[in-house]
């Protein structure tokens, strides 16, 4: 795992446009989850968050993924004061960039859905480490251990 992570674009919340070669020289945490202001989302968003300034001494950009509107998001940001931005991925480009769309089932209905998955891209742009199927309970703190072994 040490593959270079191709340029990939992205409307985020503030309005703003993220492209990964505008982030080279710090490292991206790129936390994918499925849904705004749900509560395993809402909790792993705030782990991030109360984190955010040990990142950030890492040299370490945190950005979180969903398929949720940019107007959704900014929503979910404002409420819940995150001090990262949204990527919106309307279209799953992003999701489909990183497999982490597939068949869940809730209730017994099957639908296609985002995987919980985090992705630690290092300053070169370079995927050094991946999480599938996470689960929240201590995983900000585990990404930010990881982060600071870069």
């Amino acid at each position: 795992m040490n593959r270079v992570v191709a340029n990939f674009s992205s409307d985020a919340t503030g309005g703003k446009k993220i492209q990964l070669k505008d982030l080279r020289g710090q490292n991206v945490v790129l936390y994918f989850y499925p849904k705004d202001s749900t509560p395993g989302c809402t909790q792993e968003g705030l782990d991030f968050k109360d984190l955010h300034s040990r990142f950030r001494r890492q040299k370490t950009v945190i950005l979180g993924v969903s398929r949720d509107s940019l107007a959704s998001h900014d929503k979910f940001k404002k409420k819940q004061a995150f001090p990262f931005d949204l990527l919106s991925d309307t279209d799953e480009k992003l999701c489909r960039k990183f497999d982490v769309i597939h068949e869940k089932t809730l209730y017994g209905r099957k639908f296609m859905g985002v995987v919980r998955s985090t992705f630690l891209i290092d300053a070169d742009g370079k995927l050094r480490a991946e999480w599938r199927k996470v689960k929240v309970k201590g995983h900000a703190a585990e990404v930010l251990e990881a982060a600071k072994n870069l």
